[in-house]
């Protein structure tokens, strides 16, 4: 936050106004830190910059209004507020080992706590070790459960009264005696607040036989509370795309069940539940006729005691001074920053306000509503403090610093140009001549691509109209190389779509009225969502692969987003899925494993060892997605299908790459095939895989796991990155847990793919599997930001998730992108860990960037001067000043 002293400013203080209000009894308000505008260090005062403040102008009428000796009206506003309290409750687990008349046991969970209840639940075989989750038999589900992807079931909790005239809401799952399930696996969610509830942080599970790990439920402690935090289910997520239809699950035969039951019991576990209300603020400004003051007004629906914590600036210049007294009545000067101003209770009771003159000197207030030492209420538009203009008059700083960055930028061209064709000339003099230093050629690639990037980022902004001597390059003597999957290494990923985008119908038109605001914002490349013929309306169970109008949109507005985008100066890549296939037709046996349309293949493109769908092929040369017919791919003419449908795509639409659906499931030798065929600009698979835990732990080493996904990449030849799912993993329980010292491995570097090939890893921390309304793995509540600080920072391709450039997350997203781009931060750049331990990360990058993330305390020191680009909760980035 790039906030400078502040100035508490001289006022008239209106008489007559009500009492003080009162305390608002018997509510639990959310803990929240202070905005770091007042939660100041030795850093102030300082100016800030033009274009670095955090604070953000209201977008309020301001034309004045006229009426009989009424004064006009400059500004008037009235805000939404978010306030939140904890409602508090308990859950139970009750198990009835003795079997009824049918010789089935029961197991009954409930919770007391109002909501929207449901269960996500699963089971472990007897013989199975570690915390996979397996569908329980049909037999078992009660009714109403659906199936979520292939490893777990979500059933609604029944509501009812009890005998106490309470709501309570329940599931009962009746079990055989003698089944060979060993524990029945847990987490309850509540869908209005997309929150999930665990034990000890971790999964609950009913431990029904001896032979099964884990804790067993029956130890009373608080349950584990984070909104939208899955937590330790991390690990059992198998494939996270499309919905699938209920697999036909077997008990192996090898699973025998033991004899020995644990005994019933029944126990409950405390619930605290946040909830929230809606509340406002109004804002009005006048101007108090013959007088050099101005009239303020705060009004607000909230009950109890309100603060509003303030100041002032004049000038537009976001310097904030210290005038001299008097303040309104019950107002205190906090530190020499700002005014803390008790609100005064209505005289019905209906909320608090206040009025006063402020002189007319002043050009901006700014404020935050402040309820308790921890809560404090800030702008739900773009989560900054207000802002409220206290002049009609708009400043022309801005306009002036953007003429004055074009002139700068023209100025850079000459440079970049002469550097660019001295690098030829080098390259030309070497005609004939094979490279074969690997070391060398990554320096060539690496100065190729920062002049790349300075150039992107001047011909990006001002149009540099003509220039002189342009530079022919004759490259019949330089060796291309191979394709990089990293574009030009400075890209960053948009997900352009979320769960729920099909629904519309029209979803590509609306995506392309973005294209403009993503290519502002710094965005180098959309993620556009499936475009098949599909039997999920997702588009992940891809049926006719010719046929382009799916519930997106059509061939059409498919074709025509893509066109928009690239006149927006960006790149767009088509979502491929290309392990697995639904079948049109049945086999004479009644399986569907027969396909039609333009690649109206037969059984012998489905593998072998699929055991739902009778394949004629060969064996999987990965693992199979057991919701539709996987396919072979060491078939010739699946291959040489799939190249030419990859290549019609590219001429067809446009798409310049490929995000690549579940690679996990074939060799990474055949993607190789296809993109030397298709030639994408960019290509990312998704190759999900576990993370290693021991006894419901991550483990601290995750190198295994990086080195799967690191494999794959190798396979392909280095011709597709990958999504960096260790670090995503990684990033879960640093934050969450306060485990800041998981950022750095065992040799000093990043522990995900990022540490060990940054050049191919696709760093990200939400998607449409693990956020959105699906919520897999959603990334800790409210430690988002530093999240994207650590990705839109660090070396890698960073992608963002559509769901949060679109929300109150914006506008520090977009600063953090500003940053990366001002800085050229590239997916090659060079990081040096500065700190990890407990609760705090610091790094830096290339020498330009330093940022920390975590509660605790850092600042950088050393020979370079450095100045704060931004700043927050609980992170801050420096830039080397200009």
């Amino acid at each position: 936050m790039a906030v400078a002293s502040w100035s508490i400013p001289a006022i008239s203080p209106r008489a007559g106004l009500p009492a003080r209000g009162v305390l608002l009894g018997g509510a639990f308000l959310t803990a929240a830190r202070p905005p770091l505008a007042w939660r100041c260090r030795a850093t102030y005062p300082r100016r800030a910059r033009l274009g670095d403040v955090v604070v953000a102008r209201a977008g309020a009428a301001e034309t004045p209004v006229a009426g009989s000796g009424e004064a006009g009206v400059l500004f008037s506003e009235k805000f939404p507020l978010r306030r939140s309290r904890t409602v508090e409750g308990k859950a139970w687990v009750r198990v009835d080992a003795e079997p009824d008349g049918e010789g089935k046991c029961e197991v009954v969970i409930g919770c007391d706590v109002e909501g929207k209840w449901v269960l996500h639940w699963g089971v472990s075989y007897d013989g199975e070790h570690g915390r996979e989750w397996d569908q329980p038999p049909s037999e078992m589900r009660p009714p109403g459960s659906v199936p979520v992807k292939d490893y777990a079931i979500e059933t609604p909790l029944d509501t009812s009264q009890n005998s106490e005239g309470k709501m309570i809401h329940e599931i009962k799952i009746r079990i055989d005696k003698g089944t060979p399930i060993a524990a029945i696996n847990f987490v309850l969610k509540e869908e209005e607040t997309g929150a999930w509830f665990q034990h000890k942080g971790r999964d609950f599970r009913i431990q029904l036989t001896e032979s099964s790990g884990g804790d067993l439920l029956g130890i009373k402690q608080d349950i584990d509370v984070r909104p939208g935090a899955l937590g330790h289910l991390s690990n059992v997520l198998q494939k996270p795309e499309g919905p699938s239809a209920e697999p036909q699950k077997t008990v192996p035969d090898d699973k025998v069940s033991r004899t020995k039951y644990i005994s019933g019991f029944y126990e409950e576990y405390p619930i605290l539940k946040t909830v929230y209300a809606q509340n406002f603020v109004t804002v009005t400004v006048r101007e108090n006729n013959g007088t050099n003051k101005h009239n303020v007004e705060f009004d607000t629906d909230i009950p109890g005691e309100v603060i509003i914590h303030w100041g002032v600036c004049k000038d537009n210049t976001m310097t904030w001074e210290i005038p001299p007294e008097p303040h309104p009545p019950a107002t205190k000067i906090f530190r020499q920053k700002a005014l803390q101003t008790l609100l005064q209770q209505k005289d019905d009771g209906a909320g608090n306000s206040i009025s006063f003159l402020l002189d007319a000197e002043y050009s901006g207030l700014i404020f935050v509503v402040k309820l308790d030492e921890y809560t404090w209420l800030r702008n739900m538009e773009n989560g900054f403090d207000f802002y409220i203009p206290l002049t009609r008059a708009d400043s022309d700083e801005t306009h002036k610093a953007e003429k004055q960055k074009a002139d700068d930028n023209s100025s850079q061209a000459d440079g970049i140009i002469g550097d660019i064709r001295n690098l030829v000339v080098g390259l030309s003099s070497r005609r004939g001549q094979r490279a074969k230093n690997k070391v060398l050629q990554e320096d060539i690639l690496q100065e190729i691509e920062r002049l790349a990037a300075e150039a992107y980022s001047i011909f990006r902004s001002p149009t540099i109209d003509t220039v002189e001597e342009p530079v022919y390059i004759d490259d019949s003597s330089i060796v291309k190389p191979a394709c990089s999957g990293t574009g030009s290494g400075f890209e960053i990923l948009c997900q352009g779509f979320n769960w729920e985008s099909h629904k519309s119908g029209k979803w590509y038109i609306e995506l392309g009225s973005k294209a403009k605001e993503l290519s502002s914002m710094g965005f180098t490349i959309v993620w556009s969502p499936p475009p098949t013929d599909s039997v999920s309306p997702e588009g992940y169970m891809p049926r006719d692969l010719y046929n382009l109008n799916s519930r997106y949109g059509s061939l059409d507005e498919l074709k025509e987003v893509v066109k928009i985008f690239h006149e927006a100066g960006m790149k767009v890549l088509g979502d491929a899925v290309l392990n697995h296939r639904c079948a049109q037709f049945q086999n004479q046996n009644g399986v569907w494993n027969i396909f039609g349309g333009r690649l109206n293949w037969d059984d012998r493109a489905v593998v072998a060892d699929d055991p739902h769908f009778q394949g004629r092929g060969n064996k999987s040369s990965g693992d199979n997605f057991h919701a539709a017919p996987n396919i072979d791919h060491s078939q010739e003419f699946v291959r040489s299908d799939l190249k030419e449908w990859l290549c019609w795509m590219r001429k067809e639409v446009g798409y310049d790459g490929w995000r690549l659906d579940f690679v996990r499931g074939f060799w990474g030798g055949y993607v190789k095939d296809y993109l030397e065929a298709s030639e994408p600009y960019f290509a990312v698979g998704e190759y999900w895989d576990s993370l290693s835990y021991t006894y419901g732990e991550m483990d601290y080493n995750q190198d295994a796991h990086r080195q799967r996904i690191v494999d794959w990449i190798n396979a392909t030849n280095g011709t597709a990155g990958a999504f960096d799912v260790t670090t995503k993993g990684i990033l879960h329980s640093a934050l969450e847990r306060s485990e800041y010292w998981r950022l750095s491995d065992e040799k000093g570097k990043p522990p995900g793919v990022l540490g060990w090939w940054p050049s191919r890893a696709v760093t990200f921390i939400e998607n449409h599997d693990t956020g959105s309304t699906q919520g897999h793995w959603r990334f800790p509540f409210g430690m988002e930001v530093q999240g994207y600080v650590y990705i839109l920072t660090h070396p890698g391709t960073p992608a963002v998730f559509y769901d949060h450039i679109f929300s109150h997350l914006k506008p520090e997203i977009a600063k953090l992108i500003s940053i990366r781009c001002r800085q050229n931060i590239h997916c090659r750049s060079k990081i040096k860990i500065l700190k990890a331990e407990g609760n705090l990360y610091a790094a830096e990058i290339d020498e330009r960037v330093t940022m920390k993330i975590g509660a605790g305390h850092f600042e950088p020191s050393g020979p370079i001067n450095w100045t704060i680009a931004a700043e927050g909760q609980d992170y801050k980035v420096w830039e080397v000043s200009p």
